[in-house]
């Protein structure tokens, strides 16, 4: 094995790309593509139909769920710092969800013409995920405002750059295109684009929050949140590449290393949207009077929003002093 090489990988987990890439050192006599690993999870027939990862399917649909609900969550906090930038995160996440139980559970089985196309979605919107994290870390230092079309903008097209970047790379190596100077076995830069470009931006987002709240906000139970959001992801990561083999073989081939890892990745990401809720203020009576009101939010141009909460209470006001002047004159003439 050498820098690069999924060979020591695929052999421990039974990772969805270990399906499409083979190793230099180690193709096997009866797979010419692909790498089959130690132990894997069993697959369920159901009328006719092979479902695998059974066990990680009701993780995902958990997942996708917990999306929901934190995307209700956080529309609801209507003044919040990155509110909008947020959602774009979560909205990556869900589709990576969703992405990934279509993938695990064999929606387009291994060996198909289109499983090569579903895992490179799953590649690209993992790094979606990882940047547009590491840019709403950024938003909370308040760098620039948000919320406004130009950080939208932004946000959204890098994002959209680090996706097609992650697919193409991913899908020139399963595909074995560039006149055969990209194949199968030669997955050097599938590996960097994968784990080491993404470990850097999640990297940094940790590291920067870590500055912000022991800086600025002196909120320990916030730190507390990213130290545990940590702690799931590093737990989760080394139960999917060391401990994948033996829960797969104690269990009897009923789960393996994916379902925990996809466990605790839910759990870091719920921890994700609790520390946001811990160092974003929402003012409340501003929140509300939107409600009540019925002004539109688009979570684009907070100048827009506060200038018609302003000419609304501006408003009230004067039907107050209307309504005032019109009980006195009701008073002196009885």
């Amino acid at each position: 094995m050498h820098f690069g090489d999924f060979q020591s990988i695929c052999l421990r987990t039974a990772l969805p790309l270990c399906s499409v890439v083979s190793s230099e050192t180690r193709l096997d006599e009866y797979f010419v593509t692909g790498t089959l690993p130690e132990c894997y999870a069993r697959a369920v027939e159901l009328s006719n139909t092979m479902i695998y990862e059974v066990g990680n399917a009701f993780i995902h649909i958990a997942g996708i769920f917990v999306c929901f609900i934190i995307l209700f969550n956080v529309k609801r906090k209507y003044t919040a710092i990155a509110r909008s930038e947020m959602l774009i995160f979560f909205y990556l996440f869900a589709a990576l969800t969703i992405a990934s139980l279509l993938v695990d559970c064999g929606v387009s089985p291994p060996g198909t013409s289109s499983y090569a196309y579903f895992v490179a979605v799953q590649i690209g919107l993992v790094g979606s995920c990882c940047w547009a994290l590491m840019v709403n870390g950024f938003i909370y230092f308040q760098i620039w405002e948000d919320g406004t079309t130009k950080s939208l903008l932004f946000l959204r097209l890098t994002s959209f750059l680090i996706f097609a970047l992650d697919f193409i790379v991913a899908f020139i190596t399963f595909k074995s295109w560039s006149n055969a100077t990209v194949i199968k076995t030669h997955t050097t830069m599938l590996f960097i684009v994968m784990y080491i470009i993404n470990s850097a931006f999640l990297f940094i987002f940790v590291i920067s929050q870590v500055i912000l709240v022991v800086t600025s906000l002196n909120n320990l139970w916030a730190l507390g949140a990213v130290l545990l959001g940590c702690f799931f992801f590093i737990v989760g990561q080394i139960i999917l590449y060391v401990g994948s083999e033996p829960i797969c073989n104690s269990s009897k081939h009923y789960i393996d290393g994916l379902f925990f890892a996809t466990l605790f990745n839910v759990f870091s990401i719920m921890m994700v949207y609790k520390y946001w809720d811990m160092i974003t203020t929402e003012d409340l009576e501003f929140s509300v009077a939107i409600q009540e009101t019925g002004i539109a939010w688009n979570g684009t141009n907070n100048n827009n929003i506060k200038k018609q909460m302003k000419e609304s209470v501006l408003t009230r006001s004067e039907l107050e002093f209307k309504n005032n002047g019109e009980m006195k004159n009701l008073l002196e003439i009885s």
